[in-house]
């Protein structure tokens, strides 16, 4: 999923990739979010992150850091409503839609 800074953007990293997974799980039942991407940037963390509006993300963001921090480490979560569009390029790198 391509993210050009549209929408607000929920990012949530964890120690492990357990916990990550159980966050994305979490996040995208609990709002209307859409999950872009994740990054596992080595030492064992790993960001996983959501689109949608601001609402909806700030939503999805509190359950799933709640969530993986019940089973796992939660390193940070933050909300950015209006990031800029080159922020997409960033986003986008694990995209999780490319083949």
């Amino acid at each position: 999923m391509e993210y050009f800074g549209e929408e607000a953007l929920g990012l949530i990293e964890t120690r492990g990739m357990v916990p990550a997974i159980y966050a994305a799980d979490v996040m995208c039942k609990t709002a209307d979010v859409t999950l872009v991407s994740y990054e596992n940037i080595g030492s064992t963390l790993v960001t996983v992150m959501v689109k949608g509006d601001v609402a909806a993300v700030r939503s999805a963001v509190e359950s799933g850091a709640a969530a993986a921090a019940a089973i796992g480490e939660l390193t940070a979560a933050h909300v950015m409503p209006r990031p800029i569009s080159r922020v997409g390029k960033i986003v986008s790198k694990h995209d999780i839609d490319a083949e």
